[in-house]
């Protein structure tokens, strides 16, 4: 192997963390049965990103079941805010808003961002095979303008990067970075959990 001429320097990276969460599958038996009341009682739901799929009104962050969500995963929400260098004890940690997506079959979510926020999630509450990934685009606009010829993907030259859901999966990502979930290709629902976390 030859000796590298030049040193390569990472610089303004974009993170994405990801993690199945311990107890998911409680979390999710939870989530379900208040998803399912929610969609009952509002059946229309919103109209955001998501195209035929239902979106429901924010969650009260008060109900029982968010509060047991939270409490089982503020730890990992913990590591990507130490991650970024942020000072907790100086900024306070806030969830504007928490909220299901269910898609079935054909349903998906054009691209979109979430302003105002600092750090979005996605956590699968229900990812049959061939559902949707979910996709994140190369937030330098600059850079997508050209594409050269490559010999093969890597982290330097991808401008999508895809993550397959799997139940109890949970992403965490910067709300500037723009994100679309495929089409559900699977005759199953697709049940989703997205939130927002800002520092005030």
């Amino acid at each position: 192997m030859n000796k590298r001429n030049s040193d390569l320097n990472l610089i303004f990276s974009t993170p994405l963390w990801t993690t199945v969460v311990p107890n998911y599958k409680e979390i999710n038996t939870k989530f379900s049965n208040y998803i399912q009341n929610l969609q009952t009682n509002d059946p229309e739901g919103r109209k955001k990103s998501n195209l035929i799929g239902w979106h429901s009104k924010n969650f009260n962050l008060s109900d029982p079941v968010p509060q047991f969500f939270i409490k089982n995963i503020s730890s990992i929400l913990n590591e990507s805010i130490n991650d970024m260098g942020w000072d907790i004890e100086k900024n306070e940690l806030k969830i504007t808003g928490m909220w299901s997506i269910i898609n079935p079959s054909n349903a998906s979510n054009a691209r979109h961002i979430h302003s105002n926020n600092y750090i979005s999630a996605a956590y699968y509450v229900k990812a049959p095979k061939n559902c949707g990934d979910i996709k994140f685009h190369d937030p330098r606009s600059a850079k997508v303008i050209r594409t050269p010829i490559t010999k093969k993907p890597n982290n330097l030259n991808l401008e999508v990067i895809n993550i397959t859901p799997q139940e109890g999966l949970l992403v965490l990502f910067p709300s500037y970075l723009h994100h679309s979930v495929d089409m559900n290709n699977s005759s199953d629902e697709r049940v989703v959990i997205s939130f927002n976390i800002d520092l005030i």
